[in-house]
């Protein structure tokens, strides 16, 4: 109750004229400002979430591209590995080769020189039965012996004779 005692008309109605022009230079000066200032902000945030966005889409992209060219050098690993496994095995398979001849070469060789000893040797021992028949028809002619028995003990001795 004790305001309505104190409450004035001219006091009122001052206080309400300084609220209007309160109102008005408020409207005039720091709405706008405020205003542009939270539109502004809006659009700066509306304008990062767009980036944002753009980001995320162009790292989808780069993700995507990461993977396509992961997969082509794996691709790439994959052919030069197979073209070295495939060097390698022929490079094996030439040297067996190789060495398949070399030893059929030493084979050959060492059959003929072994062919080649046998008949020099064959040679050597007919030679040798040559040289001793010679030998025992040249004995059993000097001696012209009548008996038989005579005879096949003289060659009997020449053979252990020749043997030695």
């Amino acid at each position: 109750m004790n305001l309505l005692e104190d409450f004035s008309p001219g006091l009122f109605v001052m206080q309400a004229v300084i609220l209007i022009i309160l109102i008005f230079l408020l409207g005039k000066f720091a709405w706008k400002p405020i205003l542009n200032a939270l539109n502004e902000r809006e659009e700066g945030i509306a304008d990062a979430l767009k980036a944002a966005e753009n980001a995320k889409i162009e790292m989808a992209q780069l993700e995507a591209s990461n993977e396509a060219a992961a997969q082509e050098a794996r691709a790439q690993r994959d052919e030069m590995l197979k073209e070295a496994r495939e060097i390698k095995e022929k490079m094996i398979s030439d040297a067996a080769e190789q060495a398949q001849e070399k030893a059929d070469k030493i084979i050959a060789n060492a059959q003929e020189a072994i062919e080649a000893e046998k008949k020099a040797a064959l040679a050597d021992i007919k030679s040798q039965v040559a040289e001793l028949s010679v030998e025992i028809a040249e004995k059993v002619t000097r001696k012209e012996l009548s008996e038989k028995d005579a005879q096949l003990a003289l060659i009997d001795k020449m053979l252990t004779e020749a043997n030695i």
